[in-house]
């Protein structure tokens, strides 16, 4: 595997609609940073969140989901509770080629105050929203911007594509819009 340049996501991105919206430079002015950089996307965070909270004692079950779980923000800062968590999107919406595997990894920003961003990897021929969390690791509210980097994607192209891609086989995640809840 292969990890891919910013000159082949430029390309991948104008030709094969692979990031939209797509910002071919970092920006960095008074912001935190987004955009292509040497080896990956920094995508932005979209400003919608689902704080999650106890407020009504539910029980947060993969295989049962409740949306008791969580209060519904739409806001251009959010504040994760201490020891707690957001659900958010991506602002671009991925198109992943079928022989390519996206990873995530969380931006040294955040952290470095204790928020740290978890991904799994986009696998071949999977797009839409990217689901987004924020784990406030610290005993103190932390702040989370909107519309401002995120997250770094990097981008492996594979030997070969895979004999069953994430579009083949159906899979659940496929074409998601906005923020999207655990589904079984």
């Amino acid at each position: 595997m292969a990890i891919m340049p910013d000159s082949w996501i430029r390309d991948m991105a104008a030709r094969e609609g692979m990031i939209e919206p797509f910002v071919e430079a970092q920006r960095r002015e008074g912001v935190i940073s987004f955009g292509v950089s040497s080896y990956g996307y920094d995508a932005r965070v979209a400003p919608e969140f689902k704080i999650f909270t106890n407020v009504d004692n539910a029980l947060v079950d993969p295989k049962d989901f409740s949306e008791q779980s969580f209060v519904e923000r739409e806001t251009d800062v959010c504040i994760i509770p201490p020891n707690s968590f957001v659900l958010a999107r991506t602002v671009e919406y991925f198109r992943i080629p079928r022989d390519v595997l996206v990873i995530c990894l969380g931006k040294s920003t955040y952290a470095r105050c204790g928020i740290i961003v978890n991904v799994t990897p986009l696998e071949p021929e999977w797009e839409g929203h990217v689901t987004l969390e924020f784990s406030n690791t610290t005993p103190l509210p932390a702040k989370v911007y909107a519309n401002e980097g995120a997250c770094q994607f990097l981008f492996l192209k594979g030997a070969s594509a895979p004999d069953v891609s994430y579009a083949d086989r159906a899979g659940k995640y496929m074409g998601q819009r906005g923020v999207t809840l655990p589904r079984l």
